[in-house]
């Protein structure tokens, strides 16, 4: 009877270090935080790649407002 409690015991508690040492959680925790950091650098890069293409925008139209004389419309 107490050889079976014992053999029981100790069956569950290696099951438990075996549970613990896995790692499935841990790869799928950092690729997510790997997912999360290639996001913010793809919306960062999108971000600063707007404002130099709006730049350049900008000043065409001022190029060409300045060459049709700063009224805007034509005549």
């Amino acid at each position: 009877m107490f050889l079976a409690l014992y053999v029981g015991a100790q069956s569950f508690v290696t099951q438990m270090r075996t549970r613990l040492r896995r790692e499935d959680g841990a790869v799928a925790t950092e690729y997510a935080l790997l997912l999360v950091l290639i996001a913010i650098a793809i919306i960062t890069a999108a971000i600063a790649l707007g404002a130099a293409i709006a730049g350049v925008f900008q000043e065409g139209a001022d190029t060409l407002n300045t060459v049709s004389g700063g009224t805007g419309a034509s005549s």
